[in-house]
């Protein structure tokens, strides 16, 4: 998973990497830039579809999988069974960000099919709110690797303040090494991406190898109809799937990428559900339901049964991969939809500002430095949960633009001609919109407040920069 995580999981994991930041050139901008200009200058093709694939993969998969089969083992088997629709949903919203990237072939994602398809108010606001919801998701990781880290060098989080200094270490260097070009951040992005899923196949093996099937749970061990119970698991782990939209946002530094990003959706999708099906069966092979209940660590406790403290530390490596390769994405998201978004004049033009090798320099500082404010918070005392709260707003928001998203295709579809085809697309697109409302509505009233109360901050700025624009 890329924007949610469990806060008690980031405590407790594994190692270090330093990154050097390269001087770069600030290239000026005239206050009547224009879209195609900026464009032009940052347009370089360095994204295959296997940097795409590892984009979407490597935000998707995050620190939340280390979790899960904790979070499922009240449930029994169909607990696993919640894989599948989530998996099938996300699936629906894949095939539909497919169709729009056809559409609306330009950097943005999300946020540029909903301003094309429902105007510059609605991509405001799917703007603005992923862009906060890629810069919580970035902090959140990158405490969680400092709680990996403190597993083989304790010292770091028994001080608060070593642990943010640390953090923010982290933050920065990842940020410096996406302005430093896209380029370098895919190819960092693939490596890792490959490397986390090691451990993950390495549990998938260790668990059919030495399968127990008689420690199984039973399909329904609790009094849930189990209808009830499914809808409660699928939205229980649909988190995880959330990241995979990642592909998309870089458009402009895609091959071709009216082609090559619907095969990485697709492909990732896959992808992701087949991994975390059979990382979840595996463990539940290895050990016992009542073990997994009460584990805040159940892969490093599955390796360790079966490998002892050896496997236990593969793992743990292995989660801070994984964390590491999230942080990457979301970074390199959090810079691209704030350009997106200021090609349209719904970010101030100095979002525009680019590097010496293309890359969207202040976009990537200003996030960067809002990341660094919300590791702030996190580490004062008393605000541990706040900051938690802003990990599921992450996720909400990204819900939100998938929602909008199934919205505007359904809007674009309106004027193409009937036939069977456009009725395929029509029938798609509502669910996808249908499982992106049951996603947000399973996120509690609560949080739906609370992002509603975010879009208001927004508002603002929004009136602010269109102002702005009408002087252009």
């Amino acid at each position: 998973m890329c924007h949610v995580f469990n806060f008690q999981a980031y405590i407790t994991r594994a190692d270090a990497l330093v990154l050097f930041l390269t001087p770069v050139t600030v290239l000026p901008i005239k206050e009547k830039a224009t879209m195609n200009s900026v464009s032009k200058s940052g347009s370089g093709k360095e994204i295959g579809f296997w940097r795409g694939w590892s984009i979407a993969v490597g935000c998707a998969i995050g620190s939340g999988i280390f979790m899960m089969p904790t979070l499922l083992a009240p449930y029994g088997m169909l607990g696993l069974a919640g894989w599948l629709t989530a998996g099938a949903g996300t699936l629906l919203v894949a095939l539909c960000l497919s169709r729009l990237v056809k559409r609306v072939p330009k950097i943005g994602g999300p946020y540029a099919y909903v301003q094309a398809g429902l105007g510059n108010f609605a991509g405001f606001l799917i703007a603005w709110t992923y862009w906060i919801s890629c810069i919580a998701a970035a902090s959140g990781i990158a405490v969680a690797f400092v709680g990996y880290l403190g597993v083989f060098l304790p010292s770091i989080t028994e001080s608060s303040i070593l642990s943010l200094l640390v953090a923010l270490a982290l933050i920065w260097s990842v940020v410096g090494l996406n302005i430093r070009s896209i380029e370098s951040s895919g190819t960092f992005q693939v490596v890792t991406t490959f490397l986390k899923i090691l451990p993950l196949i390495f549990i998938i093996v260790l668990g059919f190898s030495n399968m127990q099937p008689e420690i199984l749970p039973p399909v329904n061990p609790t009094d849930l109809h189990p209808v009830a119970l499914l809808a409660t698991v699928t939205t229980l782990v649909m988190w995880s799937f959330i990241g995979i939209e990642t592909a998309t946002v870089p458009a402009d530094n895609i091959v071709e990428p009216e082609k090559t990003i619907p095969r990485i959706l697709i492909a990732s999708v896959l992808t992701v559900l087949v991994i975390y099906f059979l990382v979840s069966l595996a463990i539940a092979l290895i050990v016992p339901a009542d073990e997994l209940l009460g584990s805040t660590a159940p892969f490093a406790l599955a390796a360790t049964k079966v490998m002892g403290p050896v496997g236990g530390a593969i793992i743990t490596i292995g989660a801070l991969i994984s964390t590491l390769g999230s942080l990457n994405a979301n970074t390199l998201t959090a810079g691209q939809v704030p350009l997106a978004a200021a090609k349209d004049h719904l970010l101030p033009v100095k979002f525009l500002t680019l590097s010496s090798t293309g890359t969207p320099i202040f976009s990537f500082l200003v996030s960067g430095g809002f990341m660094s404010l919300l590791l702030l918070l996190n580490y004062t005392k008393g605000l541990v949960a706040a900051f938690t709260f802003m990990a599921m707003l992450s996720t909400l928001s990204t819900l939100m633009a998938y929602a909008f998203s199934a919205v505007s295709e359904f809007y674009f579809l309106k004027r193409d001609q009937p036939g069977p085809a456009r009725n395929r697309a029509i029938v798609l697109s509502v669910a996808a919109f249908l499982y992106s409302f049951f996603a947000i509505w399973g996120a509690g009233v609560e949080v739906v407040f609370y992002s509603f109360m975010l879009i208001i901050i927004g508002m603002p700025f929004y009136a602010l920069v269109r102002e702005d624009a009408r002087d252009l």
